[in-house]
């Protein structure tokens, strides 16, 4: 089994262990060699920050073969797996921003170099719109996809994660599935017997061993012949195993740099934001700051606060004004979330923000920020809709505070 990615070898956006893939991006060929299918995760990582305003993306050419599992030297193979993703076509089909069917396709890379140690490498403008998209993606756990030892086996695990939410995958034509494997051009493959036995299987097996999710195909028959599949997920109940966040997660949240700047160790910072979660921890050191000098163990008093719930409402009364009700959809959401999402959330969130003074704000408060409760409210609509639907269909708008 791979080791997980050395997080003190990485810096900026590498640093993440997960990155954001969008439909489009899933769709794609599944003609990608398992090598090719992780290089472009790596790079889409290494670019996602900057695909709204950059043309071109570099990274440490050792660095990338690491981030996959590579060590060898031989950068002939690198090189012929960069060529692999310029001449591998992304086709996406797709409700636009006004809501008209669109239609398109684009080279995965529109060109890639490899110079003195260093990758360089672009997205068309297209594509790299595409990707940027924040309401259509799948969070794709780099650690998990390092142990796939399969191409068709990576291919199932992000068509599948996309939807571990909704629990299935829905029904897929074979053709469709055909195309997502990368086999739909085989005859070998036509007859269900051997696409059963030598892709389905094995994939099926692969993803079970190996990710955070548990699938199981069933298929739909007319007549004798098999005509659709589908695939049914749920968590893998090894997912401490496989899964480990060894605390990079919690260690990113705007809330542990402060504990830690408070004196608070590494295991029991993290520990409370585990079992408090990241609003209740900021709450509660904001209330202790608020006490100014007359606090002479800022730590001891901020266990005691977490402890004892200091500074809370007396009674904890239902919501009963409607801000009050979105404001507990909202953190029973982000409770919801694994860290690593809660990080991704949280970044996807202060991304949206232009103004220093907003950017503080949530920064010290989390999803508690007054200063940008519409902000946040229209963000947490957009993710799950269907989670406000008993509060109303459009968040408020005129109440706009930055």
């Amino acid at each position: 089994m791979q080791d997980d990615i050395p997080k003190d070898r990485l810096t900026g956006a590498l640093r993440r262990g997960s990155v954001k893939k969008h439909v489009a991006a899933i769709h794609v060929s599944g003609k990608l060699t398992l090598l090719q299918r992780k290089l472009s995760n790596v790079l889409l990582l290494n670019a996602y920050d900057r695909l709204g305003d950059a043309q071109m993306f570099e990274m440490d050419a050792r660095t990338l073969c690491m981030m996959v599992g590579y060590n060898s030297n031989d950068f002939d193979t690198l090189k012929a797996s960069l060529r692999g993703l310029a001449e591998t076509v992304a086709e996406w089909d797709m409700l636009g921003a006004d809501g008209a069917q669109e239609w398109g396709v684009s080279s995965l890379l529109s060109y890639a170099k490899l110079k003195g140690g260093v990758c360089e490498y672009a997205y068309s403008p297209a594509l790299a719109e595409k990707l940027a998209d924040p309401k259509v993606f799948a969070l794709i756990n780099l650690n998990i996809q390092r142990r796939f030892t399969s191409g068709h086996a990576l291919a199932l695990y992000e068509n599948c994660y996309r939807f571990h939410r909704t629990g299935s995958t829905g029904w897929w034509p074979l053709e469709t599935f055909r195309r997502l494997m990368g086999v739909e051009d085989s005859a070998y493959y036509q007859t269900f017997k051997h696409l059963n036995a030598k892709i389905i299987k094995p994939a099926v097996a692969e993803v079970n061993k190996s990710s955070n999710i548990i699938v199981t195909a069933e298929t739909r028959k007319r007549g004798r012949a098999v005509t659709d599949i589908r695939f049914v997920i749920a968590p893998n109940p090894q997912l401490a195993i496989l899964d480990l966040d060894d605390g990079t997660g919690l260690r990113r949240a705007p809330v542990y740099d402060r504990l830690r700047g408070m004196g608070v160790a590494d295991r029991l910072a993290r520990q409370w934001i585990t079992q408090h979660g990241e609003d209740v921890v900021a709450q509660k050191l904001a209330y202790v700051e608020g006490q100014g000098g007359d606090v002479r163990s800022p730590v001891g008093y901020l266990t005691a606060a977490l402890k004892d719930d200091y500074g809370a409402p007396s009674k904890p009364e239902t919501p009963k004004s409607a801000r009050a009700k979105v404001l507990a959809v909202v953190q029973e959401l982000a409770k919801s979330r694994t860290p690593t999402q809660r990080d991704a959330d949280k970044r996807l969130f202060m991304s949206t923000l232009t103004q220093n003074n907003a950017r503080d704000d949530f920064e010290r408060h989390g999803w508690m920020s007054a200063l940008n409760r519409d902000a946040i409210e229209a963000f947490w609509r957009d993710l799950f809709p269907e989670a406000f639907d008993a509060l109303g269909s459009e968040p408020r708008t005129g109440e706009a505070r930055v």
